[in-house]
């Protein structure tokens, strides 16, 4: 069935009016309406109201065309078909579900008809879901027989705020976000939002669908499930440990109903351990029954994250959504996803861990941020890891009123390699000029002799070509350059990590997620706007992870020192001293010589 003919506009009805049919005519719309009709648990209408626009509760039937009813004929099916006959030619003329939300109308739905089988397919594709008709490989006959019987529910894409509207998945509410064209749907000029366009056109006549979720059993430990074990077999350093317990108890908190906040921090320095941290907890809020999700701005880092919990997890269902990612629609027992992906989904997750939640473009895209929001069922928890917090994050764990916790030394108990800053001249005349700072040729010569790998950043993406030809044409060694639209970014990430590539060239879409041992890193430009104290940080932090080259260069080349460039070298030294406080505080506490004193990071 081609649903792109289908008209998405909907015949409202209300409920005092369907209650007062002739017995004739409500037998002909019998398999149109919700199965609870005629019975008692219909809603019937208050007492002496007549059936005018008093009534607010409406029943919603959508258009079918006419061209489709040949074609409703031939196909054979167990459930009935709602096509329009000719005994509905008293309709009230059909609306875009946005005219009739602005009525203020509220829409009925039955409730789960206990006698109706559901299709799975469509339950696996729905279930914490939010997705257009487009995105559901359905006939709309099967999924409004779900509707009728109550396992279906649909609302409006969008719904007038004001003067402008708002985009009910992403939650944009700018007048300039919207656009507008002639709607071959609805027959009539229809507004549409323009800022997750990239995800499917959401529009005034625009319906996103909804499974209706089981009641289930209040959210408890459970019973022990072999198949959530952990399976990793390292050991936590004592700052890791620290950091894993404090989330295991503000996760049993949540599980037995006794947590006061709902939201935790774990500040942590680059190569802390982040992800071993979340672990132990994570395989407890999967035995207790929760839907886990980590959400990750970047591809990169899913793509990171995804094997290291597969292999953590063996038996468990583990999902990695996406851009470009094949079998988007089904479920998954843990869940990992980048924040453009959960514009999907809705309150379909109980334990919500933002990775990276400093990164771009999470920081700077409002929709991304409502994502998740939507994506956490009404209880439920979230947690935040990050390297670099903003003020505001740093602000309401001072003030106790977000859980949290501060680890300040790498797994490996090393400190952070401090950057140095180095002058390089005017660098883009330079570069104009098919040139590359002098400094900057002599520390590659020397980390290129030494056979060391090289991670250099540049400001911009027209940069990357020319620095990777001038670098080859002096030091003929492999090198390549990649940027987030490069269709070989990760063929070439990948490359760079199995020693092949000896210098990746790139622009801050690998500040974070990637791994590679002994790499020694350089900003080539550091003084541009794009290197903000974060980004500097996090590229810092792509130095000395491994055990065995725990030290490694760092350098910022630059021509004239920023105010983000101390800042970040400012934040890596503080990071540090209170690293040494942490190691100095768990080496007294093991051999007995001080009191056991309140944690560092509260």
């Amino acid at each position: 069935m081609n649903k792109e003919v289908i008209q998405l506009r909907f015949y409202p009805f209300a409920l005092s009016v369907l209650n007062n049919l002739p017995d004739n005519e409500s037998a002909n719309l019998q398999h149109l309406l919700p199965y609870t009709f005629p019975t008692s648990q219909f809603p019937a209408p208050a007492p002496n109201l007549a059936p005018d626009d008093s009534d607010k509760n409406i029943w919603l039937i959508p258009e079918i065309p006419s061209c489709l009813h040949a074609q409703n004929e031939e196909q054979t099916s167990s459930a009935p078909k709602p096509t329009l006959d000719s005994e509905l030619h008293q309709l009230p003329r059909p609306y875009p579900l946005i005219d009739i939300i602005e009525k203020k109308t509220n829409f009925y739905f039955p409730p789960t008809n206990p006698e109706f089988t559901p299709n799975k397919k469509i339950e696996e594709y729905l279930r914490g879901r939010r997705l257009l008709l487009d995105e559901l490989p359905f006939a709309i006959e099967e999924i409004y027989e779900h509707i009728r019987n109550g396992f279906v529910h649909f609302h409006p894409g969008l719904v007038r705020k004001g003067r402008s509207c708002q985009c009910q998945r992403c939650g944009n509410d700018d007048k300039e976000l919207f656009g507008s064209l002639q709607c071959y749907r609805c027959k009539k000029e229809c507004l549409y939002c323009r800022n997750c366009i990239m995800m499917g056109r959401v529009a005034g006549c625009t319906p996103l669908f909804s499974w209706v979720p089981d009641k289930g059993a209040p959210i408890q430990e459970g019973d022990p499930q072999p198949q959530f074990n952990l399976k990793w077999t390292g050991q936590l350093s004592p700052f890791q440990a620290m950091a894993s317990q404090k989330l295991m108890k503000f996760l049993t908190a949540f599980l037995n109903g006794s947590n006061v906040r709902d939201t935790f921090m774990i500040w942590a320095v680059c190569g802390a351990g982040k992800t071993e941290m979340l672990f132990h907890s994570i395989e407890k809020a999967l035995k207790g029954g929760l839907n886990v999700l980590i959400a990750t701005p970047r591809t990169d880092v899913v793509l990171e994250l995804e094997p290291r919990f597969k292999a953590a997890f063996p038996g468990t269902a583990v999902k990695a959504l996406y851009g470009g990612g094949e079998d988007r629609f089904s479920q998954g027992e843990l869940t990992i996803s980048t924040t453009h992906q959960l514009l999907r989904y809705y309150k379909a997750f109980d334990l919500v861990i933002i990775d990276e939640v400093d990164a771009f473009p999470y920081t700077v895209d409002e929709k991304l941020r409502y994502a998740v929001r939507q994506a956490g069922k009404d209880r439920s928890i979230t947690v935040y890891v990050t390297a670099t917090p903003d003020e505001k994050m740093k602000k309401q764990a001072s003030e106790g009123t977000i859980g949290n916790v501060k680890v300040a030394r790498r797994f490996h108990g090393h400190p952070l390699p401090v950057p140095v800053p180095v002058w390089g001249g005017q660098w883009n005349k330079l570069l104009e000029k098919n040139r590359l700072p002098r400094p900057l040729l002599r520390w590659l010569r020397t980390h290129l002799e030494a056979n060391k790998q090289i991670f250099l950043f540049v400001p911009k993406v027209s940069m990357l070509v020319p620095v990777e030809k001038i670098i080859i044409e002096q030091f003929d060694v492999e090198t390549e350059s990649v940027h987030s639209a490069d269709e070989r970014r990760r063929e070439k990430v990948r490359s760079f990590r199995e020693g092949k590539t000896r210098i990746l060239v790139t622009t801050t879409i690998l500040e974070r997620g990637v791994t590679v041992k002994g790499v020694q890193v350089a900003v080539f430009g550091a003084d541009d706007d794009i290197f903000t104290e974060s980004a500097l940080v996090q590229i810092a932090g792509r130095a000395g992870r491994s055990p065995e080259e725990p030290d490694g260069s760092v350098v910022y080349f630059h021509h004239g020192k920023t105010q983000e460039m101390l800042k970040a070298i400012r934040h890596i030294r503080e990071m540090n001293e209170l690293g040494e406080k942490e190691v100095l505080y768990e080496g007294l506490e093991n051999h007995g010589e001080a009191e056991k004193n309140e944690p560092l990071d509260e």
